[in-house]
């Protein structure tokens, strides 16, 4: 292949329900299309198919499987590359990436390409499989356990897409939001692992502090964790006597959302998009922690990600740092409006979607040149298979002790 030729793509995001993986797929998707290059999406069907159909980019549904990853899918997706004779076959997250690795294993012009958003990397994955993780740490922490190439791509924003623009109102008018009342809002996957903790820890905090000022915390996204967040809203609405907290379910389009915010709430490719907006940003991770990202905290989640672990284990301790990092911004328009320029300005600077579809580019081309042979592959795939073998294994044993975690690798962090 020669280096200027158009590479033919299959992507497989691990779904499309609204979250930071699976954006990231979609508009790299869509930017990659954008440099010259044939793209189809492989995926299930959910609401962000009518990004797919809006940036004009293939769709083709993934086979229905209740295994994950599964052979019924692999071979569909197989199937897929043959006919658009693919060059690169993209997977985001474990599932969808042994998968890729199944439907190209014995496909030797076909190369495979992992990336991992998760906070850690399965073990079990191919290690002759380029990987593509989102910071630096992550790099670092694996780099001594698999052989591959392991490229970082930080999360990607589209800022032509994602700006403050006519949104707000029209958000503001379809959920009856007041325009005078500050509201938080954050955009996630209510998830138990990762994500749960400090959303519950923000209901609290808004239903405590709503109570004596106007304040209203708006939750965007769906997920197996969204009848807990439900239930807390409503005590949190009780306690304040008015809607402070309000659930808009899953947005195919969120910007309304966080046009609406005078002050967002997140981690990961969520926070960036915030800033994309121009709006401040509480950083929100693990065991209380939330802090503004300033000029003084920049280097630490460019560092480490958009994400961080406290030690303020206990609700109430959570709740104060929630409420230690928030209140400022409530109380000073300008800080709020210097801040947001920061972060607009940020990701303007260094998570341009462009730069990051031209460094993904060079990650295909490079695939290409050094896929394995195929005995090589089947080498690995019977490691990666006794690997996930072992995983499956110890999941059920864990789910019969009910210790068992809904999402493994962003349970345990790096």
């Amino acid at each position: 292949m020669s280096a200027g030729r158009p590479l033919r793509v299959v992507v497989c995001p691990h779904a499309m329900e609204l979250g930071g993986s699976q954006l990231n797929a979609v508009e790299l998707a869509g930017a990659v299309r954008d440099r010259g290059h044939e793209v189809a999406v492989y995926a299930d069907e959910g609401v962000l198919v009518d990004e797919l159909h809006s940036r004009g980019l293939r769709y083709e549904p993934a086979v229905r499987s209740r295994m994950r990853p599964g052979p019924a899918r692999a071979v569909g997706l197989a199937r897929l590359a043959r006919a658009v004779r693919a060059d690169v076959v993209h997977g985001y997250e474990w599932p969808p990436a042994l998968e890729a690795w199944a439907a190209t294993a014995t496909a030797p012009r076909t190369a495979a390409v992992v990336t991992v958003m998760s906070m850690a990397v399965a073990p079990f994955l191919p290690s002759s499989m380029p990987l593509v993780v989102g910071t630096a740490r992550i790099q670092r922490a694996v780099a001594s356990t698999r052989s591959g190439r392991t490229d970082v791509i930080e999360p990607p924003v589209d800022t032509v897409a994602n700006r403050s623009g006519p949104y707000a109102d029209e958000f503001r008018q379809t959920y009856g939001l007041d325009p005078g009342i500050p509201t938080v809002v954050v955009v996630s996957r209510l998830a138990p692992e990762l994500k749960l903790e400090g959303i519950l820890t923000a209901v609290r905090a808004v239903g405590r502090l709503a109570s004596s000022r106007p304040l209203r915390l708006v939750i965007v996204g769906d997920g197996p964790a969204r009848d807990r967040v439900a239930i807390a809203a409503s005590a949190a609405n009780a306690q304040s006597g008015y809607r402070a907290v309000v659930m808009t379910g899953s947005l195919s389009d969120p910007r309304g959302a966080y046009d609406a915010a005078d002050v967002a709430l997140g981690m990961g490719g969520s926070a960036l998009r915030a800033l994309a907006f121009a709006k401040p940003l509480v950083v929100q991770g693990e065991g209380g922690f939330f802090d503004v990202l300033t000029e003084g905290t920049v280097g630490t989640f460019l560092r480490d990600g958009w994400y961080g672990v406290g030690s303020d284990t206990e609700p109430a301790a959570a709740e104060a740092q929630f409420v230690r990092a928030l209140e400022p911004l409530l109380d000073d328009v300008a800080l709020r409006r210097r801040l947001g320029a920061y972060g607009r300005a940020l990701v303007e600077s260094r998570f341009s979607l462009a730069a990051a579809a031209e460094q993904l580019e060079g990650v295909y081309r490079e695939a290409w040149a050094a896929r394995p042979t195929v005995p090589r592959r089947l080498a690995d795939g019977v490691t990666a298979g006794a690997g996930l073998v072992a995983y499956k294994v110890q999941r059920r044993r864990q789910r019969r002790s009910g210790t068992v975690a809904l999402d493994d690798f962003n349970a345990r962090p790096v």
